[in-house]
């Protein structure tokens, strides 16, 4: 498998690391529709710079604890989904640019993740979001980062609207 465990908050990485002598482009990865925008316009500016793209999943904590074993497999059951998810995106990613980007994994809260991982990777430096192409507004990441998590932020931010084509997306990058 390509994963192997490390200890700090659940984080998984992929055998290839985060570069210090590429730019990479973080993508936060989850079910939304939107987020594949956000992956190709990463893979195409990592393709079209020679950067590599890295890949950041956040479970929920579960909060099931009254039964030690099913807070235990609900948990187990989190991982192995966002690994699946990891794993699907991984893959296109490598097609797209022909590198297996750099994963992470972590429980808790989707903002504080995003920026505590920022602290402990100086080689991240841009972070690619796709905004909501609903009414409800961007989404809840992209309102927290460009709001009042703004300051804690020290590499640029890309929004892409959610809503864009696959081609449109290729122009742009």
């Amino acid at each position: 498998m390509l994963f192997s465990t490390v200890l700090r908050q659940e984080e998984v990485h992929a055998s290839s690391t985060v570069s210090p002598d590429h730019r990479t482009f973080l993508v936060v990865v989850d079910q939304s529709a939107e987020m594949r925008a956000a992956l190709r316009f990463a893979c195409r500016r990592a393709t079209a710079t020679g950067g590599h793209v890295a890949l950041l999943h956040v479970s929920q904590p579960t909060e099931f604890e009254h039964w030690m074993f099913v807070g235990k497999r609900m948990r187990d059951e989190a991982r192995e989904s966002a690994e699946g998810l990891l794993q699907r995106n991984a893959s296109l990613v490598n097609r797209m640019t022909g590198h297996m980007p750099a994963l992470f994994v972590r429980e808790g809260d989707q903002t504080d993740e995003l920026l505590d991982l920022l602290d402990e990777e100086p080689n991240i430096s841009i972070v690619v979001l796709a905004t909501s192409a609903g009414p409800k507004g961007p989404g809840p990441l992209v309102t927290a980062l460009t709001g009042k998590h703004a300051h804690r932020l020290r590499v640029p931010l890309t929004l892409v609207p959610g809503g864009l084509t696959d081609a449109e997306i290729d122009d742009l990058a």
